[in-house]
């Protein structure tokens, strides 16, 4: 199976696909407009080199290309059969929007020559009848501002792209150093017993197994541990059908040298054989 998906961006001309497109390259997909759908499988081949590519691809393929309606079935289907995966969103809007859209810009319909204008969208419509039938997501853009659309396609595709594959970090950090400024979710461990006042415990950080048991063994340190693990069970599949592609998960303690690295650690170690990509790293341990 090829990884990731591709969006394909197809439907009424002035849907708003251009928009559309301009909405996904914003946030790094690669993005072509109007490839010969009879090319797709040349293209793929060639972008396949490049894996992190692959799956934040967009192309615009419709009517404009002539071969489109005669070729697009035959093409996507054998795609299918290779392992590639399409995600088809088919873009439309009222007749009545339409023609003020064309009005407004004094663009041409491609399917206007020898024809009102009226007659070439009702034409384009029912021409991809067919298409809109077998499109993952159709969206009507009547009563989207360029803004409005951008958001509801980002929203849409996001979530298909990267559903399923949310990277989980884990921060540990001191309040007296600030919050961390790409934190999710904060947690605030200062209720818990501080090694910084025990003589012996003070001079080392929260790696050490001598801070680490201190902190772990009072009754308060497990509970929390409990109730807060099972809350991140909880709603870390919620982040991923949601479409959230990073999750930061900051601790914090005063210095951010004790508590907050041992229950950074903790969250670490319950998390890796559970989520694929998940990493742990202490902002402020090397600061006194």
């Amino acid at each position: 199976m090829k990884q990731g998906k591709i969006i394909i961006i197809s439907g009424l001309s002035g849907s708003g696909k251009s928009t559309a497109l301009k909405a996904l390259e914003d946030v790094g997909f690669f993005c072509v407009d109007n490839l010969p759908v009879v090319l797709l499988p040349k293209f793929l081949e060639l972008r396949m080199g490049r894996a992190s590519d692959i799956s934040k691809l967009a192309l615009i393929m419709d009517i404009r290309e002539k071969s489109f309606l005669l070729t697009y079935s035959d093409v996507l289907e054998s795609l299918g059969k290779q392992g590639y995966r399409f995600e088809i969103l088919f873009l439309e809007a009222s007749e009545e929007v339409l023609l003020r859209r064309y009005s407004q810009t004094r663009m041409q319909h491609p399917l206007a020559k020898g024809k009102r204008l009226f007659e070439a969208i009702r034409t384009e419509r029912e021409q991809l009848k067919g298409l809109k039938r077998i499109a993952d997501k159709v969206i009507d853009t009547s009563h989207y501002n360029v803004h409005e659309l951008k958001a509801v396609i980002l929203g849409h595709v996001l979530k298909v792209v990267h559903t399923g594959h949310l990277e989980v970090h884990i921060l540990s950090f001191g309040f007296k150093y600030g919050i961390p400024h790409d934190a999710d979710l904060v947690i605030d461990v200062r209720f818990l017993p501080n090694p910084y006042f025990v003589p012996e415990l003070k001079g080392l950080d929260g790696t050490f197994p001598e801070v680490q048991a201190f902190v772990k063994k009072c009754d308060e340190t497990q509970i929390f541990l409990k109730k807060y693990l099972d809350l991140l069970d909880y709603i870390i599949p919620l982040y991923e059908k949601e479409g959230k592609s990073y999750l930061t998960i900051s601790v914090g303690c005063t210095g951010g040298r004790h508590r907050s690295i041992v229950i950074a650690n903790e969250i670490f170690q319950h998390l890796k054989n559970k989520i694929d990509r998940v990493n742990l790293a202490h902002r402020d341990i090397e600061l006194a």
